[in-house]
């Protein structure tokens, strides 16, 4: 932000092109200023090799700026008695050159923005030279207010870059306007669409749990009319083979597998013996099943009226025979 100017002590001579302006045609943008109590204006070295396009603004000035024309932000203003701008931007260490300074950076500027200030600098020379001096021509309107200085026509050169410099911003305004409203747009597009994935992730939880309270109601009906239906009446007239009570077991059976491998294993002795003595142990090694799978899988059987327990054995071995009616 530019420091507001001092106002002309008396006997000075006024501007007669406002500095704002001056620097704006020279550089392409409203740098920060500092005006010292003389009169003299000063600027961050950083601001205006930025806008002429160097990318080292140390180098910039040890190849173009005279010593005298750069100085230091604490050293420059300790010699007018007065204390560093408030703002982080304003560091004590900070580069300043004078007006001075920055037409000579300018006049080392090669971008095609500088030419029409180069060019009416190199007119302004060749007036001086010409005629011994260069003078502004007087602007059609002048203030009115009694003692009001004089208004001068900006120079043809500068006020067509002025322009030239406004048209560029104000059209990257618009630009920014219209990317602006495109990034509104596409940030509202991906609320919308957030909202949308939220909504179906929700329609499909619910899904899940009613499919999910649906099978938990189908299997508890299931277990209940197997539980309700009476035990297929035997045979008395024919002993029961293994292959019988197999094919029996597998009508009404629908296991997984290692209930089956119990299933084969113990049904021959069920059916030779009259009923089964066997450790648990002794089924899990015949069946590779652990010994508390063999006892779920008999329990199974047992739940589905498949066989019953007769209690255990005197070594603690369970006892169990056919399930018959």
């Amino acid at each position: 932000m530019n420091e507001p100017s001092k106002r002309p002590e008396a006997g000075k001579r006024h501007e007669a092109i406002d500095v704002g302006d001056f620097v704006y045609a020279a550089t392409g943008d409203r740098v920060r200023r500092l005006t010292m109590p003389d009169g003299s204006h000063w600027f961050p070295a950083v601001d205006v090799c930025k806008q002429l396009g160097h990318s080292n603004p140390q180098k910039a000035l040890s190849d173009h700026v005279p010593e005298d024309h750069r100085d230091i932000l604490e050293t420059l203003t300790g010699g007018y008695g007065l204390s560093i701008p408030a703002g982080r931007e304003w560091r004590r260490d900070l580069n300043v050159i004078s007006l001075q300074g920055l037409i000579v950076l300018v006049n080392a500027c090669t971008k095609p923005s500088c030419a029409p200030f180069k060019q009416w600098a190199a007119e302004v020379i060749e007036t001086v030279q010409r005629e011994g001096s260069y003078t502004l021509e007087e602007a059609e309107v002048q203030p009115s207010e009694p003692g009001a200085p004089i208004a001068y026509a900006m120079p043809e050169q500068v006020a067509e870059a002025i322009v030239r410099l406004e048209e560029r911003n104000l059209q990257a305004d618009e630009q920014l306007a219209v990317s602006q409203h495109k990034l509104v747009a596409l940030h509202e597009e991906i609320v919308e669409t957030q909202r949308e994935i939220l909504e179906t992730q929700r329609a499909a939880l619910t899904a899940q749990q009613a499919m999910a309270l649906a099978m938990e109601r189908i299997a508890n009906r299931l277990d209940s009319l197997i539980l309700e239906r009476p035990a297929p009446t035997a045979d008395l007239s024919t002993p029961p083979t293994t292959e019988s009570v197999l094919a029996d077991w597998r009508r009404r059976l629908s296991v997984t597998e290692d209930v089956w491998t119990v299933a084969v294993v113990i049904a021959p002795v069920l059916v030779e013996e009259g009923e089964l003595r066997r450790p648990l142990e002794s089924i899990a090694a015949r069946t590779g099943l652990s010994v508390h799978r063999v006892n779920e899988c008999l329990r199974l059987l047992r739940k589905h009226a498949c066989i019953r327990s007769q209690g255990a054995s005197e070594d603690g071995a369970p006892v169990y025979v056919l399930h018959q009616s």
